[in-house]
């Protein structure tokens, strides 16, 4: 974690009139942390890859006196498939997830999924556990994780517990976690064989990269090709990616027909607010969920 614990600082150097005022504390494990927290309560940040903490920094969107950092912590950057799925650790770069075999063969779209965070640089330095810990509505990972019914394992001062991602996200910038509990291990449970996954994004500026909209989509199918499960999530156009379970029931046990897949995207689009932004205005995003929602759900068909 030498390298990780480098970067970090040279972030912080980087923005030294920001930091300027700040403690920096490097705690050796997570325990550690966990305790820094509880000493400094709702003063502090824990920063891991610093991509998402910088950028709050810099928007003034936050202002901690204490910036906790994990680049001494480690064996938290481990990628595992296990008995019950896939466990990743929290400080797992982006990066390494992408071209991970191991990702690709559980989930080729998961790793599709974090290929196309942001650019390559970014990639390299931030973590799974800080993009979801960040909560930031205009992020990959969320929508697709959703989709695939993932949990994620977050340690505190008495306990560990495990939290559905669907209950993980409660707002802009805002999550489940306790002031003292600190995101350590995602997990996304074993996918049947004959299951299929897709993530579709949509770009409305291109230098940035972030979406505009977002969606993630899982589908489980029976020997004749209908429909036993299907989950889409649609974020980035949200608060927090968001799933339809009556949409979603319209599949089970029929076969995704273009008209089946168009109903399905339409009450999609008919039922979710969007919010405006500088990325798109609500009616722009109701109709590119129409769209991305239709096409992820043409690829889990067609990719059997």
């Amino acid at each position: 974690m030498t390298n990780g614990r480098c970067l970090v600082s040279d972030i912080c150097r980087e923005y030294e009139s920001i930091t300027l005022s700040m403690k920096f504390l490097e705690p050796a494990s997570i325990s550690e942390a966990v305790v820094l927290l509880n000493e400094h309560a709702d003063d502090s940040k824990v920063i891991a890859g610093g991509t998402s903490v910088v950028m709050m920094l810099q928007q003034k969107l936050i202002a901690p006196s204490v910036l906790i950092s994990l680049g001494c912590v480690s064996n938290y950057d481990f990628i595992r498939h296990e008995k019950d799925g896939l466990h990743i650790g929290a400080l797992t770069k982006l990066r390494d997830l992408e071209r991970s075999e191991v990702v690709k063969k559980f989930c080729p779209a998961l790793a599709h999924t974090f290929s196309v965070v942001a650019n390559i640089r970014v990639r390299n330095q931030a973590t799974i556990g800080g993009n979801l810990s960040a909560a930031d509505y205009a992020a990959d990972p969320p929508a697709m994780l959703t989709a695939l019914d993932a949990r994620v394992q977050v340690q505190g001062a008495e306990k560990k517990r495990e939290i559905p991602l669907s209950e993980f996200f409660l707002g802009f910038y805002t999550t489940a976690l306790a002031p003292n509990e600190i995101l350590t291990e995602v997990i996304i449970p074993t996918l049947p064989s004959p299951a299929r996954a897709a993530y579709h994004k949509y770009t409305s500026i291109s230098a940035e990269g972030r979406p505009c909209v977002a969606v993630g989509a899982f589908a489980d199918f029976d020997p004749d090709g209908k429909c036993l499960d299907l989950r889409i999530a649609v974020g980035a156009a949200v608060e927090t990616p968001q799933r339809l379970m009556e949409a979603e029931a319209l599949a089970h046990g029929h076969a995704l027909t273009d008209e089946l897949i168009a109903a399905i995207a339409e009450q999609y689009a008919r039922t979710l607010d969007p919010l405006t932004d500088v990325r798109g205005s609500a009616w722009y995003r109701k109709e590119m969920i129409r769209v991305f929602v239709k096409r992820a759900l043409q690829e889990v068909r067609d990719d059997r």
